[in-house]
């Protein structure tokens, strides 16, 4: 990856996933959390495997490999999301989910340092706890304890962990995956799941209101093509740690938007939290000077 491609690739993959939140809080409003899941990754399976079968990409060659993708899906798309979906669902405070699964960049560059031999340096662990406190403060007008149950933190924890495994689980066992194909075993594995719990646990009914049309497609194809796949290419060419020290940037992201989309207030503690997490994935990411 060029240097441009380095600096553009992550924001334009920060400001896609971050606009997540905002589109899942107009769709999951019509309809439940894993019956929107399911049809989502339907249809976004539907159009990667389309676009292979166009660009004749290859395939996986093995059963090791299909199953290698698919752990990578079962793990981003139908573990993480789900977890996510359901602790909000459930009356869990969205600032508190953010928060727990904020850990991720700090339980990564742990994780990638004992089993990918890619330990962090100083500078990136310093950067790791400052954009972990700037992430807090941006959140810190936004949590709250009511409505916290040892379910919601149980489904927080389990999309902290899902999230952290399936990324150093791609970089280390998936990495060479064609980006159409991988995509599209990927969105499968997590249409299968999800449609397991939308059948065991929800009415599966579909309400094709403006809201959710919207945050359907803008979920599909904005985040599940463009963010998804923007995140596989950032695995593959980069170290784990900086990759997930990308989600730093994703509350303050997320909150610049929701003041945009709905007006919401961001107070002064937040806006210095911005420029705290800021400055800490920038220790993370960019590229230390050599010394002479």
């Amino acid at each position: 990856m060029t240097f441009l491609s380095q600096i553009v690739a992550p924001m334009i993959f920060v400001i896609l996933w971050s606009s997540a939140f905002i589109a899942a809080k107009f769709g999951v409003a019509h309809v439940e959390p894993f019956t929107f899941l399911t049809s989502r990754f339907g249809f976004v399976t539907v159009i990667f495997a389309a676009m292979a079968l166009a660009a004749r990409a290859p395939w996986p060659r093995s059963p090791r490999a299909y199953f290698d993708i698919a752990v990578v899906g079962l793990f981003l798309h139908a573990f993480y999301l789900s977890s996510v979906f359901i602790a909000i669902r459930g009356g869990m405070p969205s600032g508190l989910v953010a928060l727990v699964s904020g850990l991720q960049p700090v339980l990564t560059a742990v994780a990638a340092g004992l089993f990918l031999g890619e330990p962090p340096s100083i500078r990136q662990w310093v950067g790791c706890f400052v954009g972990f406190a700037g992430m807090v403060l941006v959140l810190s007008d936004r949590i709250s304890v009511e409505g916290v149950t040892l379910l919601g933190i149980g489904f927080s924890v389990l999309a902290l962990v899902s999230i952290s495994f399936g990324t150093l689980y791609q970089k280390r066992n998936a990495a060479k995956m064609n980006l159409l194909t991988g995509n599209a075993v990927m969105a499968a594995t997590g249409c299968l799941v999800t449609l397991a719990g939308a059948a065991l646990f929800e009415t599966m009914q579909l309400v094709w209101e403006p809201a959710f049309i919207g945050a359907f497609l803008w979920l599909s194809l904005a985040v599940s093509l463009g963010a998804f796949s923007l995140l596989m290419m950032l695995i593959k060419h980069g170290q784990a740690t900086k990759v997930a020290s990308l989600f730093y940037l994703v509350p303050p992201t997320a909150a610049v938007m929701a003041y945009i989309a709905f007006g919401e207030e961001i107070s002064v503690l937040a806006g210095i939290g911005i420029l705290v997490t800021a400055g800490g994935v920038a220790m993370v990411v960019l590229p230390q000077a050599k010394r002479a």
